[in-house]
């Protein structure tokens, strides 16, 4: 015995083999032997060799031991069957002595049901508890060219079928990146980017509401389905749709859509003021641009520092659309406006995007209607002020080559729309006018009055006092 009891250490024996002591001694610590550790006797075998006494899956068809596993067989009670796969002659079969079945998840048994439904397989209903073309020995007979043939039959039946019930809808990656391309190929056909970013949209807004992008009829019954889409806006949706399929190199009939030509909406100038008088620095600066240029919302956003002449007080526009480029003299109300603006970058406007500096309006539009108690504000948009300049300057001038110079149309049809706007009285009013100076006289001219008479050393002057439709009479 050794100190604190401890028991000496074993010695090897003539009969006991180096490996099996070398076991023994794994045992023994500090303190002595485990107490809970039963010493194996010398001859047990190993875990190692029981593992290896195990019977081992074989093919069935061939013997062989080198096998694959190919996947699991998903039943329609929910269980799955582990499927081997043998190297040697390609034969697929389930382990004949035990087969192991494992209940699945239902979270996971429809996810695998979904999937195979979107990969055009096997529908639910045709979930088979035999692998069709396996040659599974025993438990059914060898698969032929007559079987083999038959259920390529019944897959491409079962196909038919999925495709006449419904159309299916590509991946989403491939979706993107056709929208992707589409935005690509308007823009090196020289579209806009405000008219880019609506067909873009317009495409992104079909897919949401269940329209496949590559099925014509499709997009048809979708945009027929919307009842609050105007006739105009379904038409600009089949215009983007149509170019969408052109890059395709594809085409389709066309639904019949019109856009109805409608009088737009004309505010009084005093509700224009009201509005910007209410309005953020930024939002204010942008209407005033609006009124005095007659200028498109792009044509205004996208201007720069250099194209703003503080001393001369002029603007000049560069055109969307194929118009025609413009200057404009402004007041000294704009230019103070302008002034003071920040200038951090090259842009005038702090906004990233025209859809941003539009949805702050839309803000502070509505914040100043609620204020004012004017719900007219509300039916004022940035293009609005486009036609309200039109309306105002045709009144005065009577020019229609004016007002289409100034609003950078190409077509006079175009222009004669604002023609319609002017609203002449049944008796006929006038403005009266009196020039002193010649000054005078000369303002009187310019702004439309024409000469009348000399009374007592003075001249006067008339102007025919006219109206816009929608708005009270005004000189």
């Amino acid at each position: 015995m050794g100190l604190g009891g401890s028991q000496p250490h074993p010695k090897p024996d003539a009969n006991t083999s180096h490996s099996n002591f070398r076991s023994g001694l794994k045992g023994v610590r500090k303190g002595g032997f485990r107490k809970n550790r039963r010493m194996e006797p010398p001859n047990a075998p190993t875990q190692l060799q029981t593992q290896k006494q195990k019977p081992t899956l074989s093919c069935p068809e061939c013997g062989s031991t080198s096998l694959y596993k190919d996947g699991l067989r998903y039943l329609k009670d929910g269980t799955t069957i582990q499927r081997w796969l043998c190297r040697n002659c390609a034969y697929r079969f389930s382990d004949p002595n035990k087969t192991r079945k494992q209940k699945l998840n239902p979270l996971d048994m429809f996810q695998h049901a979904s999937k195979i439904q979107t990969l055009i397989l096997n529908p639910p209903s045709a979930f088979i508890y035999n692998c069709q073309g396996s040659r599974e020995a025993k438990s059914r007979a060898p698969t032929g060219q007559s079987k083999l043939v038959q259920t390529l039959a019944e897959v491409e039946t079962r196909t038919e079928k999925r495709a006449a019930g419904a159309t299916l809808k590509p991946n989403e990656s491939i979706l993107k990146g056709k929208i992707i391309e589409y935005l690509w190929y308007l823009k090196k056909q020289g579209y806009a980017t405000s008219t880019v970013e609506t067909y873009v949209r317009i495409l992104k807004i079909l897919h949401k509401r269940g329209a496949n992008l590559f099925d014509p009829e499709s997009v048809k019954k979708v945009i027929a389905q919307q009842e609050n889409w105007s006739k105009g806006r379904k038409w600009n949706v089949v215009k983007a749709y149509t170019l969408f399929l052109k890059m395709q190199g594809l085409t389709w009939e066309k639904p019949r859509y019109k856009p109805v030509t409608k009088l737009p909406f004309i505010p009084t100038e005093k509700e224009i003021d009201e509005l910007i008088a209410g309005s953020c620095r930024q939002i204010a600066t942008f209407l005033q641009v609006l009124k005095e240029t007659g200028a498109r919302r792009g044509e205004a956003f996208n201007l720069r520092w250099k194209d703003i002449d503080l001393i001369n007080r002029t603007i000049r526009i560069t055109p969307e659309k194929g118009s025609e480029p413009r200057i404009f003299h402004i007041s000294e109300k704009l230019a103070a406006m302008l002034g003071r603006l920040p200038k951090k970058s090259e842009k005038v406007w702090i906004y990233k995007t025209a859809r941003n500096l539009e949805r702050e309006f839309r803000r502070q539009r509505k914040k100043v209607a609620n204020k004012l108690g004017t719900p007219r504000i509300l039916q004022i948009h940035c293009h609005t002020l486009r036609h309200w300049k039109a309306t105002i300057e045709y009144a005065k001038t009577k020019d229609i080559l004016y007002v289409q110079k100034l609003l950078g149309h190409k077509s006079l049809k175009t222009t004669l729309l604002y023609t319609q706007l002017i609203a002449l009285p049944q008796n006929k009013e006038y403005i009266c006018k009196a020039a002193e100076n010649v000054d005078e006289a000369k303002d009187l001219i310019e702004a439309g009055f024409e000469y009348v008479t000399d009374l007592n050393g003075v001249k006067l002057f008339r102007k025919l006092k006219t109206s816009y439709l929608g708005s009270p009479v005004h000189p």
